[in-house]
């Protein structure tokens, strides 16, 4: 037992926290990212190698039923021992996490397992649904789609460590019976040659290390092509979107000074970056992307940050290891992008995965060097044709014109906000591809999930 008690305090030094953000968590995200860095604490990618798992943003089980048991789902998944943490605010992240460290290094807690005593917001544990002490749902089959093991009219839904889950295909119908380690037989149909394979129903989503929060892919898989694709989550009620915050407050007639947009702009596009270059593989420049994202959301000056965007814009746009990794994948046309309701970097950028990478790191070293006030777009009238970015005589007391200047993923529109088109091009551009590149693909558009709450009925379907 001393040396349980020795480990287990060791451990919680330096726990690894597995990072949950539900749909309208971004700001809660970006503090507990930053918090983490600052502390050196090593995230998990998946619930097997978390000590913490941090459920950052509001609460989201009476606003989407999936989304409640993809989370207890994931709590199931993380060994022992091990503490569950919710933070509703920013200012809830580091309270949040120094109770995790004290609970997590307790001997009584080693010792008994869950040690669950109710939530506090942002300074305990998430209880969500009754606990016992083996760590139980306390679900009841039939609870929705959600990561967790739900049940559904033939069959069981099951998740793997990595948040990838597996559903029944057509074959439920199979008397109740369960299939051998819960996995679903696959079915047989013709795939795109017109050859009879067999099928897989597998989901991506919702809670993904680096993927947008709460929105759940269907894919049907035949080998590891991806023979069709139908999009789900996330759930309305959210918050307003926390990148769009400039031009939705401009929208409303708001005064909203252009450098602030173009600061949130320019974080918003290395957010997308990290979020590819962890994806990709790349985690030393994803991390460096987003210390830059923090010191713009910081308000540093434009002139310590912009020499740090410029060498991140040559390693990164230069690189012929990531242009190899990610050539050719997701291709869109800027015709397509646009025949489709996509503006921005998306449809600038006209190509695929690499083109829009670059396309990021050109937008943000432009957006920064506009924070000094010198060189700030002027309220323009909108090009009909294609509305970009093009520099205008410089107004030092320039304010955002919504209608003339993008929004990070294009332009603004209270009613339909360009996330909703991008992740419409999702199922297209999915199908056709490997495995392996849908979360590139996913990952290269990037649409904002704060963006998609909203109007979800406009795109879940596929």
């Amino acid at each position: 037992m001393g040396l349980t008690r020795l480990l287990v305090r060791a451990a919680a030094a330096r726990p690894r926290v597995l990072l949950v953000t539900t749909p309208g968590g971004t700001a809660v995200r970006l503090a507990a990212e930053r918090e983490l860095r600052c502390r050196d604490w090593p995230t998990a990618a998946t619930p097997a190698g978390a000590d913490l798992m941090l459920v950052a943003g509001p609460e989201c089980r009476e606003r989407c039923r999936e989304l409640g048991p993809a989370l207890d789902r994931l709590w199931e998944d993380t060994p022992r021992p091990r503490v569950r943490l919710r933070a509703e605010t920013a200012e809830d992240v580091a309270a949040a996490l120094d109770t995790g460290r004290a609970r997590l290094g307790a001997t009584e807690h080693a010792h008994s397992g869950a040690g669950r005593t109710g939530r506090t917001h942002g300074q305990g544990e998430d209880s969500g649904r009754t606990h016992g002490q083996s760590g139980g749902t306390g679900r009841t089959p039939g609870q929705g789609e959600g990561s967790g093991r739900t049940r559904t009219a033939g069959g069981e839904w099951r998740t793997s460590a990595d948040g990838e889950r597996r559903a029944p295909g057509r074959g439920d119908t199979d008397g109740g019976m369960e299939m051998p380690g819960g996995l679903p037989m696959a079915e047989v149909g013709e795939d795109r040659d017109g050859l009879a394979l067999d099928r897989l129903h597998v989901s991506l989503g919702p809670f993904l290390a680096d993927w947008p929060s709460g929105l759940i892919v269907h894919l049907v898989l035949q080998g590891d092509v991806v023979q069709r694709a139908r999009l789900g989550g996330p759930c309305g009620g959210t918050t307003e979107p926390f990148w769009a915050r400039p031009w939705a407050r401009a929208a409303e007639g708001e005064p909203v000074p252009l450098a602030e947009a173009a600061r949130r702009r320019a974080a918003a596009h290395l957010d997308s970056l990290g979020r590819l270059l962890a994806v990709a593989g790349w985690p030393a420049e994803a991390v460096t992307a987003r210390r830059i994202r923090d010191d713009l959301l910081e308000r540093a000056p434009a002139e310590a940050v912009l020499p740090r965007a410029l060498r991140l814009q040559r390693r990164v746009g230069r690189s012929r290891t990531l242009d190899r990794l990610t050539r050719g994948i997701g291709t869109l046309s800027t015709a397509d992008a646009r025949a489709a309701g996509v503006s921005g970097p998306a449809a600038r950028a006209g190509g695929d995965v690499p083109a829009r990478y670059r396309r990021w790191l050109a937008d943000a070293v432009d957006d920064v060097r506009r924070l000094d006030g010198r060189s700030l777009l002027g309220p323009t009238a909108p090009d009909p044709g294609a509305l970009t970015d093009a520099a205008a005589p410089p107004v030092p007391t320039a304010l955002l014109d919504p209608t003339a200047q993008e929004s990070p993923r294009g332009r603004w529109d209270a009613g339909r906000p360009p996330s909703v088109a991008l992740a419409g091009l999702l199922p297209r551009l999915l199908e056709g591809t490997e495995l392996a590149a849908a979360r590139l693909v996913v990952a290269g558009l990037d649409p904002d999930p704060d963006e998609l709450a909203a109007p979800i009925r406009e795109f879940t379907g596929g």
